[in-house]
């Protein structure tokens, strides 16, 4: 017994590496998934340090009221910046994967490049047009908040390219290149630009975060454009190029919807706040959804390391490796996000002191906009799933009644219980939407989407 107890002790530590050896190092599928997952999610939560290393120093440095104002105008180049790619960012990851699949090289290289010109002259234009609606609604507008939000237009054209070409690059598993300049090079300039006007004595305002922001904007994304061009020319051999720029709408118009819906639901809270709350309580808000940012990191880590895989196998036709497969995501999704969520939790009113004394009062809500985050990561990146195997109409259709939830629910509960109210209606349109991807994708596509309980 004595033998057989020490052997079996012995087989754990050498399971616990076996383990280990096989993700660091296997060649399987599902080893290649974990580890293209665990590097976005480093690069995630190291960003997100650098996020929040960045928003402590701002509110310290600003003050409240003008942290809530460059906290609501760099919502906004969020909310925009991601959809105006057209879901380009996102329909990457179908489309190069069926090009290179069918050998159709002209194709591929009409989109590689095509891809960022459109995107760039429709976010130029559409950056132009809105610098005219701030110009007409300036009157109305607080003062302060003007030239912040002129800014803001500036910055959408480099914003909108440099995710563009963060969806080319995880086509190619080039998740670092993809990842990175936005993510880390972005935030280490914000930092350095902010960090050198306070050292040179500057007081430091709104305008100046943003035109930090901006020049950080604008250099992480053309460092990005020279790498990748690089590397795809040291991957696509040359030759003619096609733009078959109506079918990448086609494709693209529904992702877009799909997202342009999400970020509503994500930022719907924030914006409605500002409308009914003042900039502090804004800005107290803003730290709770920071500190909780590491959960949606693991869900959106898995997402960007699985979407061009779900069109890989759905194209060859593999239902049952899909399957697994999807099976896989979903619950190194979950699972990883329980445990975030409970640390965050245990730690987060030492975490919220760190952007200042009067930002403690936000920790009851941490509580209350977790449980929305928590339901979600039980499905697991299934929003991608249906995209990439063409079921985005449906997907769009979810997020966009989940976002009318959030929106009445928000106006309804903001004005009276501010930030309580807030993350309520969050929550709760979050738990709509999860029960409505799960009822279509079981529907629709026969899969069971759910980390836990058995397949029917």
């Amino acid at each position: 017994m004595a033998v057989m107890e020490e052997s079996a002790s012995g087989a754990k530590p050498a399971g616990v590496i076996a383990r280990l050896r096989d993700v660091l190092t296997g060649t399987s599928e599902a080893s290649l998934t974990k580890r293209l997952a665990g590097t976005v999610f480093l690069i995630r939560v190291l960003s997100a340090g650098l996020a929040y290393f960045s928003q402590v120093l701002l509110a310290r440095w600003m003050g409240g009221s003008d942290y809530g104002i460059y906290v609501y105008v760099w919502t906004w180049v969020l909310l925009l910046g991601s959809v105006l790619d057209f879901g380009i960012a996102v329909s990457a990851q179908k489309i190069i994967p069926e090009y290179r699949a069918g050998k159709q090289l002209s194709l591929l290289r009409g989109f590689l490049s095509g891809s960022r010109w459109m995107t760039l002259a429709a976010s130029t234009t559409i950056a132009l047009l809105l610098a005219g609606l701030v110009k007409f609604l300036s009157p109305s507008i607080d003062a302060k908040t003007v030239v912040p939000l002129y800014i803001g237009c500036l910055i959408l054209p480099a914003f909108v390219v440099a995710n563009t070409q963060d969806g080319l690059a995880r086509s190619y598993d080039w998740m670092r290149l993809g990842l990175m300049p936005q993510f880390i090079v972005r935030q280490t300039l914000i930092i350095g630009f902010t960090a050198g006007a306070v050292a040179l004595g500057m007081k430091l305002g709104a305008t100046d975060a943003m035109i930090a922001s901006a020049a950080a904007v604008w250099i992480a994304m053309i460092g990005q454009l020279i790498v990748l061009n690089r590397r795809l020319n040291a991957s696509v051999e040359s030759g003619p190029k096609t733009y078959d720029v109506r079918n990448w709408l086609k494709v693209s118009l529904p992702i877009m919807m799909v997202e342009g819906f999400y970020l509503l639901l994500s930022y719907t809270d924030v914006l409605v706040l500002q409308q009914f709350r003042s900039s502090e309580e804004v800005g107290v808000y803003f730290a709770v959804v920071k500190t909780l940012a590491l959960v949606s990191f693991i869900h959106y880590a898995m997402s960007a390391t699985t979407a061009h895989r779900f069109s890989e196998y759905h194209a060859s036709g593999d239902k049952e490796r899909l399957s697994a497969y999807i099976a896989h995501a979903i619950k190194w999704t979950f699972w990883p996000s329980v445990a975030a969520t409970a640390a965050l939790l245990a730690l987060g009113k030492p975490l919220l002191w760190l952007f200042g004394p009067q930002f403690t009062a936000g920790y009851g809500i941490m509580f209350v906009a977790a449980i929305g985050l928590i339901v979600r990561s039980a499905i697991g990146p299934v929003e991608r799933l249906l995209n990439m195997l063409g079921h985005q109409n449906m997907c769009a259709l979810a997020y966009a009644l989940a976002f009318l939830v959030n929106l009445v629910l928000c106006v309804l509960l903001v004005p009276r219980f501010g930030g309580y109210g807030a993350a309520t209606a969050t929550s709760i349109a979050l738990v709509f939407e999860t029960v409505l991807l799960f009822w279509i994708t079981r529907n629709r596509l026969g899969f069971h989407v759910l980390a836990f309980g058995k397949k029917s």
